[in-house]
């Protein structure tokens, strides 16, 4: 599936702004977290899915390349594996996958969308979580109702907030080895607020609404990319939205971004900088296979960007990890305005 992307050529607009800040060709500074998307298929289908998971897609990562992605984390001394999808947990292997990946004493983070603990065959999930400590990241993308359902689908917002409650019963969001993240992104073509103000709003409301407890939040920027570029085109905000994120461009997020820290793997085991140029397809410089991987020569590559990449540097910048710094700049948030 070839998904929209914004200029990925050798010469655009995030290489500019980068070059501007001293930083003309981006490489990799350390290899702390494997990333991996093991399979598309999800049980939802969400506006923002910038990888366009659905129940439909059927591409998932085979148990020999998941054995791959464990002896190259070992290889380069990574301390964290960070488990992606679609919803992972409809991967046939995924729970064999994690057990392995703990008894090689890597921290597991794994990303699920919540709503997927309610379907049949996917209920004792919570219990499997918790009983092996897992980090769990789990997309809420507002704390009102209309929003959530909008992005996802309906009925989406209350059930997450029922699974939610369900991790909280058993620990999660209060316990320090069982921490439950949320993730914020927004609506439509803006930057998020400030996340450490954000958190807040999310604490009193879920909590005065429905007791729920959580760990952190992360904000993070819609990407340009995907159906959210298909969104934007149609509206007619695509170059509105880009102007905006170049306008904030933030030379102090460049340091911390994700993709000179991590490796990202796709469900075929071809290396990616990052999960957003994983979904339009551009792989890292090279196009390696997890199979061959080799830290020094991945390290020691130029990153591969695209105009789309502005988003990771926009304001207080951003991450599959939140925002990259509190310095966020005092600029519009809103292509639309």
């Amino acid at each position: 599936m070839n998904l929209p992307v914004i200029n990925a050529a050798s010469a655009n607009r995030f290489d500019h702004c980068t070059a501007q800040a001293g930083d003309a060709a981006l490489r990799g500074i350390s290899v702390q977290t494997v990333q991996v998307n093991i399979a598309l298929r999800c049980n939802l289908a969400c506006h923002h899915c910038h990888v366009e998971s659905s129940p439909k897609r059927q591409e998932q990562m085979s148990w020999q390349t998941m054995e791959q992605v464990l002896a190259a984390a070992a290889k380069a001394g990574a301390t964290t594996l960070d488990i992606t999808g679609g919803a992972p947990e409809m991967h046939p292997d995924f729970r064999r996958f994690v057990l392995a990946a703990l008894a090689q004493k890597l921290h597991v983070m794994v990303r699920t969308n919540l709503t997927i603990m309610l379907e049949p065959g996917y209920q004792d999930f919570p219990d499997f979580y918790a009983k092996n400590k897992i980090h769990l990241i789990a997309s809420l993308p507002c704390y009102l109702e209309s929003n959530v359902d909008h992005q996802r689908g309906k009925y989406v917002y209350r059930e997450s907030i029922e699974v939610i409650q369900r991790l909280n019963a058993l620990g999660f969001g209060s316990r320090e080895d069982m921490p439950l993240d949320l993730v914020y992104n927004p609506g439509g073509p803006s930057l998020p607020p400030n996340q450490v103000s954000l958190e807040a709003d999310y604490r009193r409301e879920l909590a005065r609404h429905f007791g729920i407890r959580f760990t952190r939040l992360y904000t993070i920027t819609n990407v340009p990319i995907g159906r959210f570029l298909h969104d934007l085109s149609r509206q007619g905000y695509a170059a509105k939205y880009l102007d905006l994120l170049e306008r904030t461009f933030n030379p102090t997020t460049v340091p911390e971004l994700m993709c000179r820290h991590q490796v990202h793997v796709g469900w075929d085991g071809t290396l990616y900088d990052c999960d957003f140029n994983y979904a339009i397809k551009l792989p890292a410089e090279g196009s390696g296979h997890i199979s061959t991987f080799d830290p020094q020569t991945y390290l020691a590559r130029r990153i591969t960007t695209g105009d789309h990449c502005l988003a990771c540097t926009a304001g207080g910048g951003s991450s599959c990890g939140g925002s990259l710094v509190d310095n966020q700049l005092p600029l519009s948030r809103n292509a639309a305005g």
